[in-house]
């Protein structure tokens, strides 16, 4: 068979009549058909002389197919090139960038996948646009011409939609969707799981398929406990569920990828795991083995793809060219290393992972991820210059009947186009369909599938031989060459070097949380907020590169953690450091803010309820008792003034209906003692009270919290803060008439042989705070959260007796609500064990009261609150110390709950403001102000026990 220049010409160009006659001959176009004409013939050569028995040494037939295809691939890459070159040298316009309609249907738009679709496809030039349906997207009826469209992607909930609104036969050559129709149909689910096509192979026999596997069957699929009952038929044995992704790029011919991820669920594992599979293989059954069964694993889901695609009719020639699927095979592994298919899913699952730590969706963000810039390569998408004329020959290189024989249509060509992009680009996809073999006996194994020697090539010929090249030159040079998706791009267990770029892929977290600015990966600051409600927030970030790691708020931090959310403002910040150092150096700090939000509040106009409420019904401390809001009904003896600090008590709040929260004004929310009232203390009072008195507080921050409260109401105003875990003294108090002391306890960081005892706490804040009086001028505040317990307060008996202070005067601060949530790296106590901590407190009082102490019952003012907390990781906190500016002087708290009305007497307001500045104090000077209303109610308790002669 004679091979001319001028049947090439024939072959590729005769159509691009337009091309033609403005250039007598294309350079690339014209090699690109020398290389056809050349390949074409090279290969019946080699099928001809393998047919007639006649003596032909194996390389030479190998590289002589080689040298041909290598001539025909640089034909595409030159043509590519050339197509580039002619959009660059035309006159000057604006850059038109592609436009992507994203569907998102029930996603949010803070979901992390929507979020990286518009990510990515923004950083690679990509003019975006989010749509819930097909049906609600208005830029989506511009289907046709340069304005229109060129990318489709239909989110999971949305595909009933695109395959409903979008006619994929009429698409534009441009256009590509994220749904192949005929695989969709193919894999529905039938009836209980039965595949909408024959699962009896081309060779008649049944394909290694479960007769239900396709579509989802909403069903947790096990493995069977008689699969060991194989283990011993074939050694090395494997017996485990595997999920493998696929994606398929074109139905005709049939072109798939596998990726290098996967997720593994053995009998010995509760959960599935992702791993690359080849790892996975290798580990289990050894170098030999390990590539046979992944050969196995690729041989049977390119057999069931095939039935699945053939089994229908051609599609029509304006069918979508580039479209694509992603599917899921969940592969049975039951001592044989020839899989059987169990699932076959049109969308990704990952059930078999654990959604608590985000390995479901950092699996399949990272699948994505690869996919998109897999399949969105620099196309060489035919010119108005060089586009083959579909007038012709029914869109087909004409003439070629009687020349080479191989009509590629201009669909076939870009198909060509890309999948020889693809399959020499480094990726995690490699490839699955067509397969290759790189046996000697099988390099003519395409020209030999024809019927005879002068069988015209098939387009699927095409394929396998420029496939088989890329991986038969990536065998020979893979010392020296990069890798092609043929083999994965990298492996786990090679080194991965330092953290050369100390970047964030995503920040995961539950509840989505939507972040200002969208994430990005050079965005190091970020703002969120949450409502009331969402008291934690459950955090993952994943580093960009697998050589980079993340610690949470610390150098040694963790990974993943549930963090708290206080009301107010809040931060998170995610230190990105090289995994390769022994020690964590940090190089890059991403900072989210958090804000949450306050209780929602209704402000009252004219008429209203009185309502109130002891505990909150999702925290039951006294399960016994009423929870949430109930109808007040204030007593009807006379009001007088409270006898101790820890009589009982509820808030009350005024509502416009007791059975819905949301109608209450909670700025007016105050604590209401049972049938009496804690008088509040004016400043001057206050002062004249605490004249030539010392006071002395020992325990924890909730303690300290109290201490700065005070300060701030005896001084009018806070001067001076922080956070101390050791011995404080302020003697300028009160025009240095008062003088308070602080020491922290317990201090829980040190090591127990070096932490000092509560008895050793106690004595040196007695020696620090000397010269003391044996008086009520003395006075010991001693409490915290929840460390407190009777045989501390037996010490401090023994302890004051022992130092002749017995007549001083001691407040216990009860315990408190705290550690209540699910906090990774702090104690966490359940329901029941807080409601042994009402039990608990309970004896503290009586106890304390047997000592004749006073008691501040600072659990029954937290508990009705407890989602009030601020910030901490304990939520333990209800106050925070702020910087303020402002000179103008607050209202005055005294009058200001002599307005309240509908109440049984002057109650105790929970609204945060500062108290008693005076009105020369300021000058724009910098000052310090304790907030938090519930700390602000025993706070005020304490004042009054501390004079309790003071009246309103």
């Amino acid at each position: 068979m004679r091979c001319l220049l001028a049947s090439a010409g024939d072959l590729l160009l005769r159509p691009a009549g337009t091309l033609l006659r403005r250039r007598s001959c294309s350079g690339p176009l014209l090699l690109l058909g020398v290389a056809v004409c050349l390949f074409y013939q090279t290969l019946m050569v080699a099928r001809n002389r393998l047919r007639s028995g006649a003596p032909q040494p194996n390389v030479g037939r190998e590289d002589g197919v080689l040298l041909e295809t290598r001539r025909l691939i640089s034909a595409l890459e030159a043509l590519q090139r050339d197509t580039q070159g002619q959009v660059s040298s035309q006159r000057p316009r604006p850059l038109r960038r592609h436009r992507a309609v994203v569907l998102t249907g029930r996603h949010p738009l803070s979901d992390t996948e929507v979020q990286l679709y518009q990510r990515v496809l923004q950083q690679m030039d990509y003019e975006v646009q989010m749509s819930r349906y097909a049906e609600t997207s208005s830029f989506l009826r511009t289907l046709q011409g340069e304005g229109g469209w060129s990318l489709l992607l239909c989110l999971s909930s949305a595909e009933r939609s695109c395959l409903r609104r979008i006619s994929f036969s009429h698409l534009q050559q441009h256009q590509t969707v994220n749904l192949l129709p005929r695989l969709m149909e193919a894999f529905s689910d039938a009836g209980e799981g039965l595949c909408r096509f024959s699962t009896r192979s081309s060779t008649g026999f049944d394909l290694p398929m479960k007769p239900h596997s396709c579509g989802s069957t909403k069903q947790k699929l096990q493995i069977p406990l008689d699969s060991r009952s194989h283990v011993k038929a074939t050694p090395p044995a494997l017996v485990a569920m595997v999920d493998v992704y696929v994606l398929v790029t074109s139905v005709t011919p049939l072109t798939s990828f596998l990726h290098d991820i996967s997720v593994v669920t053995t009998n010995q594992q509760q959960r599935g795991r992702p791993t690359k599979l080849r790892d996975f293989m290798l580990q289990q059954l050894g170098p030999t083995t390990s590539h046979q069964a992944l050969g196995q694993v690729k041989k049977v889901i390119g057999e069931v793809l095939q039935a699945a695609s053939t089994n229908e009719k051609q599609e029509s020639v304006n069918r979508c060219v580039l479209c694509f699927q992603l599917l899921t095979f969940t592969l049975l592994f039951s001592g044989s290393i020839t899989p059987v298919v169990v699932q076959v899913d049109t969308e990704l699952t990952f059930s078999s992972l654990s959604d608590d730590t985000f390995d479901r969706q950092i699996t399949k963000d990272q699948i994505l991820e690869d996919m998109l810039r897999f399949l969105l390569l620099p196309r060489t998408s035919l010119s108005p210059e060089t586009r083959l004329s579909s007038r012709t020959e029914a869109g087909q290189y004409g003439g070629c009947r009687g020349t080479l024989g191989v009509c590629l249509s201009e669909d076939n060509f870009l198909l060509l186009l890309q999948f020889q992009q693809q399959v020499k680009t480094t990726s995690s996809f490699q490839l699955l369909h067509p397969r290759v073999s790189l046996s000697s006996s099988s390099l003519s194994s395409s020209s030999s599938s024809s019927s005879s020697s002068s069988s015209p090539l098939r387009v699927s010929d095409l394929f396998i031989l420029i496939s088989r090249f890329y991986e038969l030159n990536s065998c020979r040079n893979n010392e020296t060459e990069k890798p092609t998706n043929q083999q994965p791009a990298w492996s786990s267990s090679q080194d991965e070097g330092s953290c050369v770029a100390p970047l964030l892929r995503q920040i995961y977290t539950d509840p989505p949380l939507t972040l200002t600015p969208p994430f990005s990966p050079r965005v190091k600051e970020y703002r969120a907020e949450v409502n009331f409600d969402t008291v934690t927030v459950r955090i993952r970030p994943e580093p960009g590169s697998s050589a980079c790691r993340v610690h949470l708020d610390e150098h040694r931090g963790p990974r993943m953690a549930n963090f708290p959310v206080g009301l107010g403002n809040s931060r998170i910040s995610i230190l990105v450091t090289d995994g390769a150092k022994l020690e964590p150096v940090v190089m890059t700090i991403y900072t989210v803010h958090m804000f949450r939000e306050s209780r929602p509040s209704l402000p009252m106009f004219g008429e209203h309820l009185v309502c109130s409420f002891l505990q909150d019904c999702s925290l039951l401390v006294q399960p016994g008792q009423s929870c949430g809001l109930q109808l007040h009904i204030p007593s009807q003896s006379p009001v007088q003034t409270c006898s101790s600090g820890h009589v009982p008590g509820r808030w009350v709040v005024p509502c416009l209906s007791c059975s819905d929260n949301r109608t209450c004004d909670w700025r007016e929310v105050a604590w209401q003692p049972d049938g009496c009232y804690h008088p509040i203390v004016g400043r001057p009072l206050l002062q004249d009270c605490m004249t030539d008195r010392k006071v002395l507080f020992l325990g924890d921050s909730t303690n300290r919290g109290m201490m700065y409260f005070l300060l701030q109401r005896v001084n009018s105003s806070l001067e001076d803060w922080g956070k101390s875990h050791h011995l404080l003294i302020h003697r300028d108090l009160n025009g240095g008439r008062t003088q308070v002391s602080y020491s922290y306890y317990p201090r829980f960081w040190l090591d127990t042989t070096r932490r000092p005892t509560f008895r050793e706490a106690l004595l040196q804040l007695l020696d620090r705070s000397r010269p003391l009086v044996n008086s009520n001028r003395t006075v010991l505040v001693v409490g915290g959260v929840q460390w407190l317990n009777t045989n501390h307060l037996r010490t401090v008996r023994e302890v004051l007796d022992r130092e002749s202070l017995s007549n001083i005067m001691v407040v216990v601060k009860s315990l408190g609500i705290g550690f209540h949530l699910p906090v990774d790296g702090i104690r966490s106590l359940s329901l029941t064990e807080i409601q042994d901590l009402y039990r608990e407190n309970g004896n503290i009082i009586a106890n304390a009261k047997h000592h004749g102490y006073e008691v501040i019952d600072t659990l029954s003012i937290t508990m009705g609150r407890y989602k009030e907390f601020l910030q901490g990781r304990c939520a333990c906190h209800f106050h925070e110390v702020e910087k303020v500016w402002s000179t103008k002087p607050p209202d005055d708290p005294i009058s200001t709950n002599r307005n309240r009305t509908n109440r049984t007497g002057p109650v105790l307001s929970s609204q945060s403001t500062v108290l008693d500045t005076d009105k020369e104090a300021g000058f724009n000077l910098p000052t310090y102000h304790v907030r938090g209303p519930v700390n602000q109610v025993y706070s005020e308790i304490l004042l009054s026990r501390l004079c309790p002669k003071s009246r309103n």
